[in-house]
């Protein structure tokens, strides 16, 4: 069964913006995250929340931001002044046990995944 669902990727030019939201279909998260990869290098942490807390990757703080719904259902991920270098697929993930007390961005982490939804910026 599916757990985590990815939407609001899609190509854009430099400067703009995006909104990512992953559903979680099944559970509330303790922990819920945004990756990103591109084809041949490992994955990356973007951005994570645990209850209030968030953290974020050097490369898109002050750009992006991390949220969720009220009822830990949608977590997003709002994008701004977007860069040629943020193309990538991004992944939604989470976690139910209470392994880490703060924010991650270690893949190891999280052990639920959504399929991932592209982002692609054009210069």
């Amino acid at each position: 069964q599916v757990q985590l669902v990815e939407s609001g990727g899609g190509s854009v030019q430099a400067g703009g913006s995006l909104r990512l939201s992953c559903a979680a279909s099944v559970y509330t998260y303790s922990r819920m995250a945004w990756f990103r990869q591109v084809e041949g290098k490992p994955r990356e942490g973007v951005a994570a929340l645990r209850d209030s807390k968030t953290n974020l990757a050097t490369s898109v703080k002050g750009r992006f931001t991390i949220s969720q719904d009220d009822d830990k259902h949608t977590l997003y991920l709002q994008m701004n002044s977007l860069k040629p270098e943020d193309t990538a697929m991004y992944y939604c993930a989470a976690s139910r046990d209470d392994l880490f007390s703060y924010p991650s961005l270690s893949v190891s982490a999280y052990n639920v995944w959504g399929q991932g939804t592209q982002v692609t910026v054009s210069s």
